[in-house]
């Protein structure tokens, strides 16, 4: 599985996730400030699970209906960066298959995973 960081993803989660393999695109490396519907088409076109710490992403999976490979929303506000990225390798490597076509949320607490139909 491939993977698409928004700009606001810790560096250190896309390190970590470098580490374990797939391809990570960070879209800091690539074209910071671009707009959201930019990022989600770049997902589509690369056919990559979308990483995020934006809200806003559900609004156009769900409100939208915007199509996506998959969506994992981190909020894991106050915990050191590395610490945030062995919680969401951990995550995704325990639910890979299941973030194919979902939207997901990592906290503090676990994953919650919301599948969606076409």
């Amino acid at each position: 599985m491939n993977f698409l960081a928004d700009e606001n993803v810790d560096r250190q989660i896309v390190d970590h996730l470098r580490q374990d393999g797939p391809h990570v695109w960070y879209v800091a490396e690539m074209e910071p400030g671009i707009s959201d519907e930019a990022v989600l088409d770049l997902a589509n076109r690369e056919e990559a699970l979308l990483l995020t710490a934006d809200k806003d992403f559900g609004e156009l999976i769900f409100r939208l209906r915007r199509l996506a490979p998959g969506v994992v929303l981190i909020r894991l506000a106050g915990l050191s960066p590395t610490t945030k990225a062995e919680i969401v390798a951990s995550a995704i490597n325990k639910h890979t298959t299941e973030l194919q076509r979902a939207f997901a949320v990592i906290t503090p607490g676990g994953i919650r995973i919301r599948r969606w139909s076409v």
